[in-house]
């Protein structure tokens, strides 16, 4: 099943991104399982997209993203939180799909105790950093295998095909490329974050994988 799971990364993240859409990403990091299903993704096109990391070519913080697939990018953005991303594509060429938000389906007791601000489960792993908060990655599970069977974190439940019902749209908070219609989600899911058109105002762009 891993390869078949690896196999299925492979595709482009335009392909990917839609069928990882109802994906449970599971971890257990620090002892404690959390795992989250997968409402809301965005696709990054490495050198194809300016949007992305990768655009200007493999750096040292880039380079899980030139696979090989189905490893974990985590970043750290504007000084303040991680984000993740599962790599997929061709080996050697970047591409990436960021993990918007999900809904918490085990651990919620203990992403409640990660995210204290939370108000309700829909609002655990609303949005990339949330999420991230809620499955505690950070540097420490970047370049991760999400195939392996003894990872701290793991990826299950990539669909096979496109489903039959999502939405599309822009994508979120960036400036660059900020008009293709790269994000997808599940229609009505309540934990699917708000669109915010264009990036910080008082920032240079920036890319956001």
């Amino acid at each position: 099943m891993t390869d078949e799971l690896r196999r299925r990364l492979s595709g482009a993240a335009t392909s990917v991104a839609p069928r990882l859409l109802g994906a449970v990403v599971t971890s257990s990091v620090g002892g404690a399982r959390v795992a989250v299903r997968l409402t809301e993704v965005e696709a990054y096109e490495g050198l194809d997209d300016p949007a992305s990391h990768a655009f200007r070519g493999r750096t040292t913080r880039t380079a899980v993203m030139f696979g090989p697939p189905g490893h974990l990018y985590c970043y750290f953005t504007y000084g303040m939180h991680w984000c993740a991303n599962v790599v997929c594509g061709v080996d050697g060429v970047a591409a990436a799909v960021l993990l918007r938000a999900g809904d918490v389906v085990d651990g919620v007791d203990v992403a409640f105790a990660r995210r204290p601000a939370a108000r309700r489960p829909a609002d655990l792993a609303r949005g990339p950093a949330r999420l991230a908060t809620c499955l505690a990655l950070d540097a420490a599970q970047n370049g991760i295998d999400l195939l392996a069977v003894d990872a701290e974190v793991q990826l299950g439940g990539v669909a096979a095909r496109r489903p039959r019902t999502l939405a599309t749209g822009p994508r979120v908070g960036i400036t660059a490329a900020a008009h293709r219609p790269l994000r997808f989600w599940v229609p009505d899911a309540p934990s699917v974050s708000a669109y915010k058109a264009g990036g910080r105002k008082q920032r240079p762009p920036r890319p956001a994988d």
